[in-house]
């Protein structure tokens, strides 16, 4: 069908903007008219052009075109003017959108304004890539707190580390530009102060060719020393820190980080250590709307048993550790199968001699 040919040239283009528009969504945009496209863009970054003006701007005589755009056109003003607006003082006469926006503030209400206006609609086409593109998104709008997607490496029997707490490496080179560029597509990556002070991880893009996400560090009693790698670049202004530390940290132990470059939240304890509900709270009113967390073993626990991880990928190596190494995952406490955590959407692939599984928590189990 046309309209699928063409919503999949805007899907391409929208994602190239992954990673790189938050707190907005990727958009892509493309033009059509006499069965061919004549112009299109995508949305690069907050602040500038959305993918339909910058597609519009490109487009010259738009008399019988159609625009097709995935995600609905804005109609309010933010950063930006609203779309709708531009769109209907073009003249384009029908657009194709792929899926709604859960946004409150457009909701419909964009759809609804380019309707009134004479313009002809037509929307979910190809609903579910497009709604799949802006995952992170879409949970972010309707809950205000980071999607988390949980990231482990480890044995084909679930070991992280040797028992003396060997790690590196464990999976294939394949698999670790993979989850650079994991990175490169989250607002931010995620450890517990234990995986800091063994591996002492910058937590950069370095393998592949992207952005640097915002380091995020759990360290209830702020015991990350000065020249562990995550402080590199930020002093500087070319990466950025955030700390979270319990309530109980004092005073000259902030102070030093902060002046180091690192912006340090206390928030409230839990059985645990911290409140994992507390620090996606904390980082949901910094518009972080992705963190992908890459260890260890507490905090993936921690995330589980709060059930606040959206989406999970494991990475095996082609090596087997034994019992006494590090499990990828504590203690959950489960005393029977059927409270346990079920998986769905189980998507298996190799990736050089690694496996890569990526999937979602069942709902209702």
């Amino acid at each position: 069908m046309p309209h699928e040919e063409f919503m999949h040239a805007a899907l391409k283009l929208a994602r190239k903007g992954l990673g790189r528009t938050s707190p907005n969504p990727a958009v892509g945009s493309v033009i059509v008219k006499g069965g061919r496209i004549i112009s299109s863009g995508y949305h690069s970054r907050a602040g500038m052009p959305h993918a339909e003006i910058k597609a519009l701007s490109g487009a010259g005589d738009l008399s019988g075109a159609t625009l097709y755009v995935t995600l609905e056109p804005c109609c309010h003003f933010g950063r930006t003017p609203p779309c709708t607006d531009s769109i209907i003082s073009s003249g384009i006469k029908e657009v194709v959108v792929g899926t709604l926006d859960p946004n409150p503030r457009v909701a419909g209400k964009g759809i609804a304004a380019l309707r009134r206006s004479g313009i002809n609609i037509t929307t979910g086409v190809l609903r579910d890539e497009c709604a799949s593109l802006n995952e992170a998104y879409n949970i972010y709008i309707r809950r205000k707190t980071p999607f988390i997607t949980l990231k482990l490496a480890m044995s084909l029997d679930g070991r992280i580390a040797t028992k003396a707490g060997e790690s590196k490496w464990i999976t294939c080179v394949e698999a670790r530009k993979e989850v650079h560029r994991l990175r490169s597509m989250n607002d931010a990556v995620m450890v517990g102060s234990g995986t800091l002070l063994e591996d002492d991880p910058e937590l950069s893009v370095r393998l592949v060719r992207g952005k640097s996400p915002v380091r995020v560090v759990l360290d209830s009693t702020l015991s990350l020393p000065a020249s562990a790698k995550v402080y590199n670049g930020v002093k500087a202004g070319r990466a950025r820190l955030i700390i979270l530390t319990g309530q109980k940290t004092g005073r000259k132990k902030i102070a030093q980080a902060e002046a180091l470059g690192a912006e340090v939240i206390k928030v409230s304890a839990s059985r645990d250590g911290l409140s994992i509900k507390a620090v996606m709270r904390g980082l949901g009113k910094r518009e972080i709307t992705s963190v992908l967390v890459e260890g260890g073993g507490r905090l993936a626990a921690s995330l589980i048993k709060a059930g606040l991880v959206d989406k999970y990928i494991f990475y095996y190596g082609p090596v087997i550790i034994g019992g006494d190494g590090l499990p990828s995952i504590a203690a959950l406490g489960i005393k029977g199968l059927s409270r346990a955590p079920g998986l769905t959407a189980i998507k298996a692939r190799t990736i050089g001699s690694c496996i890569s599984v990526e999937c979602y928590p069942a709902k209702g189990r």
